[in-house]
């Protein structure tokens, strides 16, 4: 049974995003599984643990299909985003980003970490990975990274249709599980975010690059979109 009742040609997406914004990789697919029924059939486990943002990137440069399930998530603040584990004390009271100079004040990191969107703990089964032309499944959110001025064409087709603004929610930590994962996942909207300290050292952001997320529901509407303003004059 799927997952969604609108029919998308997620090849044919991905082509498109790639030609008219120019990626250096593959969109990704990421879908969050509340059961092991929801792993299609014969897709490969992650064999070893790593962190959520290099598991992106395995599938965004190398075109990796594959899930992992709670044990195979490294990264602590990870796990605890994508709803897999608790909060660790030293994560739950500031401690950590405190020590590793991060703020000012372990009140700013507490303000900080209790802002941090997060899906229920216990709740994720498994987290499933895929370039987005290749997707045995249908993903929950898709991944984008690239460069600023794409990440603007992606912006000016999300605002295609009704214009207004967008607001982008960020804090420099947690870039990939957190900001454009988790919280595209549970609020059902796009956020742009710059790439934490960690995403950029384990799965290879480069400098020039931003991360983005896309409900898949908004998916079809974007890419009709991004044919427009890509050609529209003046455009860049």
């Amino acid at each position: 049974m799927s997952d969604i009742r609108t029919e998308i040609n997620f090849e044919e997406v991905s082509e498109t995003l790639k030609h008219y914004l120019g990626l250096s990789g593959s969109p990704v697919a990421v879908k969050f599984a509340q059961t092991a029924e929801q792993i299609p059939e014969g897709m490969e486990a992650l064999a070893e643990p790593t962190r959520h943002c290099q598991m992106v990137s395995w599938a965004r440069k190398d075109g990796k299909i594959f899930y992992a399930s709670a044990d195979k998530h490294a990264c602590q603040g990870g796990a605890w985003a994508l709803g897999f584990k608790e909060l660790t004390p030293s994560l739950k009271t500031g401690e950590f980003y405190f020590k590793l100079g991060k703020f000012d004040t372990w009140a700013a990191c507490k303000r900080t970490i209790d802002r941090v969107p997060h899906v229920e703990s216990g709740t994720t089964y498994a987290t499933l990975y895929a370039p987005l032309e290749k997707t045995p499944f249908t993903p929950t959110v898709v991944l984008i990274v690239t460069t600023p001025r794409a990440m603007l064409k992606l912006a000016q087709s999300v605002l295609y249709k009704l214009g207004g603004r967008i607001e982008s929610n960020f804090a420099g930590i947690q870039s990939v599980c957190a900001d454009t994962t988790a919280q595209t996942y549970l609020n059902g909207r796009v956020n742009f975010s710059l790439g934490c300290d960690g995403s950029r050292k384990f799965s290879g952001i480069a400098e020039e690059e931003m991360v983005m997320g896309i409900p898949v529901e908004l998916l079809p509407e974007i890419v009709e979109a991004i044919k427009i303003v890509t050609g529209a004059p003046g455009s860049v």
